[in-house]
Order: C-alpha cells, then sequence, then structure tokens
C-alpha cells in the first residue's frame, strides 16, 4: 500500500466531521499486559517504600487507563494512593519530577529521550501510555487554504506545539515519508487549544493536531485533514510514557512495581471503551459528545525497548540529539507480584 492511498479516507473524515456514528475504539494493550497468572494486590502488604505516590499528568486522552485506575481503585488494591497532578505539558512535568515535586510522570518520549541523551538526569521509563492510532494526530488545514496534499505544506507555515517537540519530529518525519522537503518551510509553536483558531483566521496554513483538538476543529471549523502521521515509517510510533528518576526507582523497586501492576489492569479493563468514554469529559474536558466520536491512541503498559528505540532514532535523524541513547537501559523490567 503506497503512503498516498492511505491518506484519510472521505468516511474518516466524515467522522471527524461528527457526521457518522462514534468511532469505534483503536485501542490496543501490551501483549506483557494481557498474560495470564494472578493480578492479586502485589503490594496490599504495607511493605511499600512509598505508598503516596504524586503523578504529574495532562489533561489528555491517552491517560485515560491512569483516570481508571484511580476511579476503579486498581491503585488502591497494589496499596497506592495516586494524586493525580494536573501539568501545563510534559516538559515541565518532566522538569518537576527531576526536581523532586512528583514521583512519576506523563510525557511525550521525546523530552524523556533528550533530557537523558544530554546527561541532565538519570531517567527510568516506568511504563508505556500511548502509541499512534490512526486519525489520532494529524496535520490538518482550513477549508479555504490551498493546502489539501502533503507535496502542498512545502514552503508553508506549519503549527507545532513547540520546537524540538514530539509535534516537530511527527511533521517532519510525515514530510519526509511524502518526499516533501522540510527545510524551507515555517513552524510556528502554537498550544494545541489554540491551533483550531489559528487555522480559522488563516495565521498557519496547517496545524498538527492531536485529539480532542483534532475533531473539535473538524466539528467547528470544517478543519480538513492532509496527512495523518500514523502511517508509513511512523505507524504505531511510540508516543508517551511514564518515567522518574534513577534514584526514585532504585529507593523504591516495590512502589514501582505497584504501579507498573495497576497500569497493567487499567491498560486492559480501557480496552472496553465503554468504561473510559464517560471519564473523557471530567479529565479531559470536553463534551460527551466529542468524547463519542473521537479516535483514541493505542493504550500500552509495557514498555518495550526495540519499539521505543524508534523515537530516538528519529530524534537523531532530524537533528533533536547528537548522540544514540540507549532505550533498554532506561526501561525498568516488570517484577512478578
Amino acid at each position: 500500500m503506497t503512503l498516498a492511498s492511505r491518506a484519510m479516507s472521505r468516511r474518516g473524515l466524515l467522522k471527524l466531521a461528527g457526521g457518522t456514528a462514534t468511532a469505534g475504539a483503536l485501542m490496543g494493550a501490551s501483549g506483557c499486559g494481557l498474560l495470564g497468572g494472578s493480578q492479586s494486590a502485589g503490594g496490599g502488604d504495607g511493605q511499600l517504600e512509598k505508598p503516596n505516590l504524586k503523578v504529574g499528568a495532562m489533561p489528555v486522552t491517552d491517560l485515560a487507563p491512569l483516570h481508571l485506575a484511580v476511579r476503579n481503585g486498581i491503585f488502591q488494591q497494589e496499596g497506592l494512593n495516586v494524586e493525580i497532578v494536573t501539568t501545563s505539558d510534559g516538559s515541565a512535568a518532566l522538569t518537576s519530577t527531576i526536581g523532586g515535586d512528583y514521583d512519576i510522570t506523563y510525557a511525550s518520549y521525546v523530552p524523556f529521550f533528550a533530557a537523558q541523551a544530554r546527561g541532565v538526569a538519570d531517567l527510568k521509563i516506568v511504563a508505556d501510555c500511548g502509541a499512534g492510532a490512526p486519525n489520532t494526530t494529524t496535520i490538518m488545514t482550513s477549508p479555504s487554504s490551498k493546502v489539501r496534499t502533503p507535496q502542498d505544506l512545502a514552503g508553508k507555515t506549519i503549527a507545532i506545539s513547540g520546537p524540538r517537540t514530539i509535534s516537530e519530529l511527527l511533521v517532519k518525519a510525515t514530510m519526509r515519508a511524502y518526499g516533501v522537503d522540510f527545510s524551507k518551510s515555517e513552524f510556528t509553536a502554537i498550544p494545541f487549544i489554540n491551533m483550531p483558531a489559528a487555522l480559522q483566521q488563516g495565521r498557519v496554513d496547517a496545524a498538527i493536531l492531536t485529539e480532542p483538538f483534532l475533531t473539535q476543529a473538524a466539528r467547528a471549523s470544517g478543519a480538513v485533514p492532509v496527512a495523518d502521521t500514523n502511517t508509513g515509517p511512523l505507524e504505531d510510533l511510540p508516543l508517551t510514557g511514564y518515567g522518574a528518576t534513577a534514584k526514585f526507582v532504585q529507593e523504591n523497586p516495590k512502589t514501582v512495581a505497584a504501579f507498573q501492576r495497576a497500569m497493567d489492569r487499567a491498560v486492559a479493563e480501557s480496552q472496553d471503551r465503554s468504561k473510559i468514554e464517560p471519564l473523557l469529559p471530567e479529565f479531559a474536558k470536553i463534551d460527551k459528545e466529542t468524547a463519542a466520536i473521537i479516535s483514541l491512541l493505542k493504550f500500552n503498559s509495557r514498555a518495550d525497548a526495540t519499539r521505543l528505540q524508534r523515537v530516538p532514532r528519529l530524534m537523531k535523524d532530524f537533528g533533536f540529539l547528537d548522540n544514540e541513547v540507549d532505550v533498554a537501559k532506561m526501561i525498568v523490567p516488570p517484577t512478578p507480584a
């Protein structure tokens, strides 16, 4: 199948516009997270080093399993009391974690690997979170724009969430996959929440939008897709995860193991969309209608070195890193209950 033939179908466009039935959940758990065996609470014996955890997190849809674990008492069954602290962005959350304000944090993998490569901190990947799925992160444009194909992006102004972020990496990698020279394009930093308005006002020619902003832009202003970033070399790309400092992991091995077990169970339960859809309006701050039609990332819990190594490899290709990062050394292996 060619990259061109992977472009979003008319049916997908209609779904984004809110004109068809509810989208099916595009979710998948890590195979390891669904292995048989005991799922009993391994941390309920009071022996956890740090039962009260602060987890830095953004109000985004791929954190549905985390909120489900809190809501359904999965963390408590592992002896954990988890406080989810809302942060402005992943980089800020990571900075707070390095400084000791949070115990574990959610972020895209880009700041994790950038900080590790530059020696800012010794970081560990505690659990995987989300990977790319069709129609979840898409380069969009306004109906009045002349941009209609990936080739039209050459030399245009494109909104990204910030420099050297996962959004910039996805846009450039997608353009390269389509054979488009991105060196002459202008990349301007705009928060995701403001991108739909920037498109509608003509301040940018295109923008990379993730859910729920993607669906909101399509419904509110008729924004149309240019390229789905979950194609070619980016298909099923790991995007986000949970990390902590090596010091925290070393000092709290039982606590980390309990967190991992809880996330395994939460991700398994999250395969049933009916269990997480009601939570989306609460923590992602979206209306029920949008929650019912948005596409979801593929939920994962177990971090796999081979899959995750794709991210720093891409970062090095596009000048985000000077040196390679050995992901395998960063992953905290699961401990049996």
